[in-house]
């Protein structure tokens, strides 16, 4: 069965119920499950924001309806609102045909906007004209489409910044921010880890044909970590673990590194080869390119892409693997 067809958001999440914070957010999406109200999801970067957004779809009313997953920020800009709203037959150069959007294709469903913070203000305006009427006008359209729909919206954004800053409609924040969720990031949610770190570990197991397993000391290891990259973070790790012959060594190293990846403690002790050697020099420079080109292009993410020629996509992984953030994040 689909996740857009079960109705307990515990069976989609069972992160839902590992600590204090997750079950007070278990208990709001219960309490919202039978409405349509608008949520705005915030938390840092891989702390779980589209798990919450599935699980409130699959304890709604519309769980049988689909569940479209647009995210602002991966999309170029010029293409946005067409991938939104769809467009007319010759709308633009190289539209051949009618387009429907995600919006047309979330009817009865759930929209959820990743990354809402990234849309360009023309198009907050737009949305917000949505979230007012429900209906909207394809791009080269001029008859209104009505849409029934939900919209969960989610950021790792300060959105009061950008407000005062004028990147962000005051506006759309409020229309947005009927419920808000505040999913805590892992470092205030260490009794988690032993659970998400085996689920990791089973899965990747079975993925990859290993038979790897979480020593004590391993799982201690992984308990006293800062986790800046949080789930997302730590599902790496396992997955380096488990397909890594000397995988051991990916959870050595989270002792000696601190918040921002610099050396807090002291050198293991195990001797390293000039393999390993070559492999952290390696990942150490990329990190140290990739920091600068996204303080030079004062974090452009689509500019620093194109600079270091490689896609949007591989661009937000590489940032994700390194631990960056912007600056107004750290």
């Amino acid at each position: 069965m689909s996740i857009a067809q079960k109705a307990d958001p515990a069976s989609d999440s069972p992160f839902l119920d590992g600590s204090p914070q997750m079950r007070g957010i278990r208990t709001v999406i219960e309490n919202i499950g039978d409405t349509d109200v608008t949520v705005l999801i915030r938390g840092e970067s891989g702390v779980g924001k589209d798990l919450v957004a599935r699980a409130l779809h699959a304890a709604s009313s519309r769980r049988r309806g689909p569940f479209i997953k647009v995210n602002c920020a991966a999309i170029p800009q010029d293409l946005l609102e067409s991938e939104l709203f769809g467009h007319e037959k010759g709308a633009f150069t190289g539209a051949h045909r009618r387009k429907p959007g995600q919006f047309e294709y979330a009817s009865k469903g759930t929209i959820y906007l990743d990354e809402i913070a990234e849309l360009p203000l023309a198009l907050q305006a737009k949305l917000l004209h949505v979230l007012q009427d429900f209906r909207f006008n394809r791009v080269g359209g001029h008859e209104p489409l009505e849409v029934d729909m939900r919209v969960i919206a989610a950021t790792n954004r300060n959105l009061e910044e950008a407000m005062a800053g004028g990147a962000f409609r005051e506006d759309l924040y409020y229309r947005l921010n009927v419920v808000e969720i505040k999913v805590p990031p892992l470092r205030e949610r260490r009794e988690e880890i032993p659970e998400l770190a085996s689920r990791f570990l089973a899965r990747f197991n079975a993925q990859y044909g290993r038979q790897k397993q979480l020593r004590p000391k391993t799982l201690a290891r992984l308990t006293e970590h800062t986790w800046p990259g949080n789930v997302r973070e730590l599902e790496n790790v396992i997955r380096r673990l488990v397909v890594l012959e000397d995988g051991e060594l990916a959870i050595e190293a989270l002792a000696t590194r601190g918040r921002n990846g610099h050396c807090s403690g002291p050198r293991p002790s195990f001797p390293e080869g000039l393999r390993e050697v070559g492999r952290r020099g390696a990942r150490e420079a990329e990190r140290k390119v990739l920091a600068e080109v996204l303080e030079r292009v004062t974090w452009n993410r689509a500019e620093a892409a194109r600079i270091l020629q490689v896609s949007y996509k591989t661009l937000l992984t590489k940032i994700a693997e390194c631990g960056l953030t912007p600056p107004r994040h750290r």
